[in-house]
């Protein structure tokens, strides 16, 4: 954000527009209504799957492997005869989970990072941005391979590799946010006053930061549960007989022509909640960002 949007420190504060206002900013447009309702959906369907789930998912039945939709099995089973559709159902529990903890995880490292980094300045401020631009050189998927296969499969070792992976972006944003908001006039008061560095940082400088660091955690959610697709889709996720989307379409790929609703509806899910959590990132930015307010589609 420029400077001009902190013109003093009541102006950027997310309080001062409140949840309400937010949300009516957020529902005014149609991307982030669909965002919003779908993540809605996931979140009913991995809290209720045993509810929800027509049978349990890791019943094996050899009898009937393979086989195509019916009215006993609607999505058919997969290759030792489980439910297709109870375990679409399931997986979502492990992608929410690993993809809701894995950025509440980065987002804290990377916060506080950055906080540091932005208001210490200097050789503080050099050095941590050195070790984060390494991290950020290295490619995300083959650092992910890399930590995974070193951690070993698991859904705690994905959460740690993606945590790892995730914290780069939220301390760049934070530590740019700082540099801005440090010369206002107001934390030159503070200063004047007194004020102890933690409570100019965590009282003044962060609060005023997070508009931006709330927009990339939705963002971030979406590309954490892709992470966990990929690295379970290698072999390196969550291990059976959990259900996994990413688990699901690496065994439904080696049946693609047999039973292709194997690999589409894991697929699809997966589509899904990327996109939703994307398009509710768009939503909030819109809500928060000043500068953007009245450019999305809005709903008529």
């Amino acid at each position: 954000m420029s400077s001009s949007v902190f013109q003093n420190q009541s102006s950027h504060r997310i309080s001062t527009h409140g949840v309400g206002s937010v949300l009516r900013s957020i529902f005014a447009y149609r991307i982030s209504c669909v965002g919003f309702v779908i993540i809605l959906m996931l979140v009913i369907m991995a809290v209720f799957a045993p509810s929800i789930a027509p049978q349990d998912p890791n019943v094996q039945d050899l009898y009937h492997v393979l086989e195509g939709p019916s009215r006993r099995h609607l999505l058919g089973t997969d290759d030792v005869g489980r439910d297709l559709l109870s375990r679409v159902i399931y997986g979502a529990r492990v992608s929410l989970l690993v993809g809701l903890i894995s950025t509440a995880f980065s987002a804290i490292i990377g916060v506080f990072v950055g906080l540091i980094a932005g208001y210490k300045g200097g050789i503080t401020d050099m050095i941590i941005m050195r070790i984060t631009d390494t991290f950020m050189c290295i490619p995300g998927l083959i650092l992910l391979l890399v930590m995974a296969a070193a951690l070993g499969p698991g859904i705690h070792n994905i959460i740690i590799a993606i945590t790892l992976l995730g914290w780069t972006g939220f301390a760049r944003i934070v530590r740019g946010q700082v540099l801005i908001i440090r010369e206002l006039p107001y934390i030159e008061a503070a200063h004047a006053a007194g004020a102890s560095g933690f409570r100019i940082m965590f009282k003044h400088l962060l609060p005023n930061a997070m508009a931006p660091v709330i927009i990339a955690v939705s963002m971030t959610i979406g590309g954490s549960i892709m992470l966990e697709s990929a690295a379970a889709f290698l072999g390196l996720g969550v291990q059976p007989p959990t259900p996994s989307w990413g688990e699901a379409l690496r065994i439904g790929y080696s049946y693609l022509e047999i039973v292709p609703l194997f690999s589409i509806a894991p697929g699809l899910m997966i589509t899904l909640a990327v996109l939703a959590f994307n398009f509710l990132g768009d939503g909030l930015r819109d809500a928060l960002d000043p500068r953007l307010r009245g450019e999305g589609k809005k709903v008529e």
